[in-house]
């Protein structure tokens, strides 16, 4: 078993929530999981429960609350006394408690800037808050796929989050990353309190990636280094972030991953890619 490294965070999204992953996880010192209510059509808890329940203490733990089952599909809601709800059952279907619960998606019901709009974001951030001190979480926090109508709506009255999870990575795009960065200043939030997500735009198969090579942004690039790797290791500087939730079903993947950690972004080069996004999206704009 090697030692354990916190920079890698094993995504649950689309898993299919074997064991074995979760063993291959470990042996390779990976010891932070995350899943979230809404996964596997609702049933992710408890499944990992069944399948892993005498593992889970073993793991840093964390999962998400937002969406909710309604007439056969999902729906998104701010709604305190819903978000609570679902802490609860969280805690019977884990049968533990989570370390970690991120408020998801809260853009989902916020898309501009409305003093309703920031009240209800308020209420939904005061209750996961509430929800922690009870014992019903370990700390709360949020996780956006798209932050960027969430700045306007921070203020000095909303509780302060300990996590902020969000988009990573060469094709996350300027207006998320800039959005991830304003959030993460205005609640003050260090590096190691901000994760990544997606780090390959979702699909690392996805045709970009033979196109695009990301080793030019190591700065002690090798041969061994293969450019999903690179990928990998650059999300870490895209914005800055000190851990990176990432899925697979197969342990291999997690030990290439691992592997990539060795290398380092190059600061300067990332640099000018930042600028050169800016720069486009200024003539999209025009």
């Amino acid at each position: 078993m090697r030692e354990s490294d916190s920079r890698i965070v094993l995504g649950l999204h689309r898993s299919r929530y074997e064991r074995r992953i979760l063993t291959g996880a470990l042996d390779l010192g990976i010891t932070a999981i995350d899943t979230s209510f809404n996964y596997r059509g609702f049933t992710a808890h408890t499944t990992l429960a069944d399948v892993a329940g005498d593992l889970l203490p073993r793991f840093t733990l964390s999962t998400k609350v937002g969406f909710f089952p309604t007439a056969g599909r999902a729906e998104h809601s701010l709604d305190p006394a819903r978000l609570r709800a679902a802490l609860d059952r969280t805690n019977r279907d884990l049968r533990c408690v989570p370390d970690l619960v991120l408020l998801h998606n809260p853009e989902r019901s916020l898309p501009a800037y409305t003093t309703a709009n920031r009240d209800a974001l308020g209420r939904a951030c005061a209750a996961l808050a509430t929800a922690a001190q009870a014992g019903l979480c370990g700390a709360w926090g949020i996780s956006s796929w798209d932050p960027r109508p969430l700045p306007c709506l921070v203020d000095a009255t909303l509780p302060r989050p300990a996590v902020l999870m969000v988009r990573a990575g060469l094709l996350a795009g300027i207006d998320v990353l800039a959005a991830s960065e304003a959030l993460a200043d205005q609640w003050g939030l260090t590096p190691d309190q901000v994760w990544g997500m997606s780090p390959f735009g979702g699909d690392p198969t996805d045709p970009v990636w033979g196109r695009l090579d990301p080793r030019v942004f190591i700065s002690d690039a090798d041969n061994a280094l293969a450019a999903l790797q690179a990928a990998f290791r650059t999300a870490f500087r895209l914005p800055e972030v000190g851990r990176i939730a990432v899925g697979t079903d197969k342990p291999s993947h997690l030990r290439e991953l691992i592997d990539a950690l060795r290398y380092e972004p190059d600061v300067g080069r990332l640099r000018s890619y930042r600028q050169l996004l800016r720069e486009r999206a200024g003539r999209q704009a025009d």
